[in-house]
């Protein structure tokens, strides 16, 4: 295991932040509309750009590892794809249209990096492509049955599922599939006929609370979830959830290292390892 790297930045509140894929730059949110871009330099770290496009709280932002692409969301109900251009060492900013009414609060690429995924306030969930055709960013969107504000995703390994976690204490698995734009996917756990839209999943806890986090586990076979109840279940296709009830804080983002093993954190400071062993978790 590499040894623990902790870095300082000592400028107040992070609402959102992301590496590039050398984990040699940051890019962070300071907790107002701008992103703000950090390149490491010995044992600190130097700002060299800041994004200002977003006229409110920029929500979330994503840095796609091969393509070197940021995106951004903000509660503007706009989200903005940048692309480094190496001539004038600037980035350059492109809208999307998302045709959302209400805030956009997350965004994520998905692992092909062709599509990204932004979650709203207005029950809907974006899920944005690139139209050659028109030259522009364009954006299908995923409704039913959301019944409030979106505020995780992830995507599955196969580059059309994408799990939701909402306000109305569901965590939901969705066909991102965009025709055109995706090759049809092998059999997965979750099914095998997968038009855009189509519910391949949808869980709750039991004891309610709003989703937090939602992370696939590496093999896309399993979908763990946090709630704001301090519960973390892990669901599987079928239906079958396994529950963990905490009596710490909330947990706000959940990363699996293995198929057995997540790291969790959120309000309590520290982060935790859950387990799953012959047992359960």
């Amino acid at each position: 295991m590499s040894p623990t790297e902790i870095h300082q930045l000592n400028f107040g509140p992070i609402t959102a932040h992301a590496f590039n894929k050398d984990r040699t730059q940051v890019a962070v949110c300071p907790n107002n509309n701008e992103v703000q871009i950090y390149t490491k330099a010995g044992k600190g770290w130097n700002l060299i750009h800041t994004l200002a496009e977003h006229d409110k709280l920029v929500t979330g932002i994503d840095w796609a590892p091969e393509s070197n692409r940021l995106v951004t969301s903000s509660q503007d109900r706009n989200t903005y794809v940048w692309n480094f251009d190496t001539e004038t060492n600037e980035w350059k900013p492109t809208l999307v249209l998302l045709r959302i009414n209400r805030a956009a609060t997350f965004v994520r690429w998905s692992p092909h990096e062709n599509k990204f995924a932004v979650a709203s306030g207005a029950r809907v969930i974006a899920v944005c492509y690139f139209d050659e055709e028109h030259n522009w960013w364009t954006s299908k969107h995923l409704k039913k049955p959301i019944r409030s504000t979106v505020l995780s995703l992830d995507w599955h390994p196969n580059n059309v599922l994408l799990a939701a976690g909402s306000a109305d204490f569901k965590a939901r698995v969705f066909s991102a599939f965009i025709k055109g734009v995706d090759q049809k996917p092998p059999p997965t756990a979750w099914g095998d006929k997968l038009p855009f839209n189509t519910i391949c999943g949808e869980f709750s806890n039991g004891s309610g609370g709003w989703i937090h986090c939602v992370a696939f586990s590496p093999s896309g076979d399993a979908l763990a979830f946090s709630g704001h109840d301090s519960v973390i279940s892990i669901a599987y296709p079928g239906g079958a959830i396994q529950s963990v009830g905490l009596t710490s804080l909330p947990y706000l983002s959940l990363i699996w290292t293995s198929e057995k093993n997540i790291i969790a954190a959120g309000y309590d400071f520290t982060p935790v390892l859950f387990e799953n062993t012959n047992e359960g978790w």
